[in-house]
């Protein structure tokens, strides 16, 4: 697992960037294909969001397997800021549960923001529409749960 074209053009693009700003944020795809190794080569932190659904917990084990593979071959500065809980239902008991055994399982070995963000169509719509939820909905719950979220992140460097 080494880095290839991608991850040297990422890195390239990334470094000179370093020093003008406190976060970038590089948002990839939940596989695992080239355009996610290849970021977390070139990264310091991953914050793995994780949708509360069945079978969360092997993926989310794989993940943390290959974060483990990258941090040893690739990129020795690579740790985990933490997980964050995204699309949530909380009204289901799935939500619930799958929230209940993620925490269980790593509490203590990985922070886990408090900050939930709920699942709304308002996600879907700025998307389609190709704006920032910012800019399509300010005031939907999600905006705001992102916001907190934004603030959990700036706090914990402090």
């Amino acid at each position: 697992m080494g880095i290839g074209l991608l991850g040297r053009l990422i890195f390239n693009i990334l470094e000179p960037l370093r020093d003008s700003y406190d976060y970038l944020l590089i948002d990839t795809s939940p596989s695992l294909g080239a355009l996610t190794i290849n970021a977390l080569a070139a990264t310091d932190e991953v914050i793995i969001t994780v949708n509360p659904q069945l079978l969360v917990m092997m993926g989310l084990q794989d993940f943390l397997k290959t974060i483990k593979k990258i941090k040893s071959r690739v990129n020795a500065k690579l740790e985990v800021a933490g997980i964050l809980f995204t699309m949530c239902d909380t009204r289901t008991n799935l939500c619930k549960t799958i929230t209940e055994q993620v925490n269980d399982t790593f509490e203590g070995q990985i922070h886990i923001y408090g900050s939930r963000i709920p699942n709304t169509v308002k996600l879907g719509k700025s998307v389609y529409y190709s704006e920032s939820l910012l800019e399509y909905a300010l005031e939907c719950k999600a905006c705001e749960a992102y916001m907190k979220f934004a603030g959990e992140v700036v706090a914990d460097e402090k």
